[in-house]
């Protein structure tokens, strides 16, 4: 998720609608984080704790637009940097929950999988529809809508796997998600957190580090 989130645009006429929708979809994603993260270890699937992971990421991103509206850049950047580190430490812990299955060779409920990856997707479909009017406006609400929009790849990726355990009989096509999912979190992590780290830097006037 892109650190443009953390540009405070100049008040507009709209601000109150913006801020109704990003609230929206902030309960959404919340309440969505809640309910995978429940099912899967109910159903001992990794790919439904990552995407839990996402929806979790996607709420902090929608948290963010609305706590640095009028902030000032250190704050923005702390709370960007804050970030960045749980998007890892989540995406380390959904690493270790891939491989503690495969380890273990759990079988993960496929039903259950996708039952719930059928829910993320209406959850994602609705905040989908929120953010429509606002795909071309500012950084802010752009950016939340992008978030979302490649949120339903995610949730057809986690159906896919629950097709692929059902199919073969075995946990790997869980496993093989939840490990490309936990990966993709861990490089918007490092994104993140070298983006907010910079621009502290900046802020207290010391040199920051090349983006390389």
């Amino acid at each position: 998720m892109s650190c443009s989130c953390c540009h405070t645009p100049e008040p507009k006429p709209d601000d109150r609608a913006q801020r109704r929708v990003l609230w929206a979809v902030l309960l959404i994603n919340a309440a969505m984080f809640a309910v995978e993260v429940a099912a899967g270890l109910a159903a001992g699937s990794a790919s439904l704790q990552a995407d839990a992971l996402d929806f979790l990421g996607d709420a902090a991103n929608y948290a963010i637009s609305l706590a640095v509206v009028g902030a000032a850049l250190r704050f923005r950047a702390s709370v960007a940097l804050l970030k960045g580190v749980t998007m890892a430490v989540f995406g380390l812990w959904v690493i270790g929950v891939a491989a503690w299955h495969a380890h273990a060779g759990t079988l993960p409920a496929a039903g259950t999988m996708g039952a719930v990856g059928v829910a993320a997707l209406v959850a994602n479909a609705a905040s989908f529809g929120l953010l429509w009017a606002y795909r071309e406006g500012d950084a802010n609400m752009r950016s939340a809508w992008i978030c979302t929009r490649n949120d339903v790849v995610g949730n057809l990726a986690v159906m896919l796997a629950a097709l692929g355990v059902f199919g073969t009989g075995t946990g790997w096509p869980d496993i093989v998600v939840a490990g490309i999912m936990a990966a993709l979190a861990l490089q918007g992590a490092i994104v993140v957190i070298r983006q907010a780290l910079g621009e502290l830097r900046a802020k207290s006037g010391a040199r920051p580090l090349s983006a390389s």
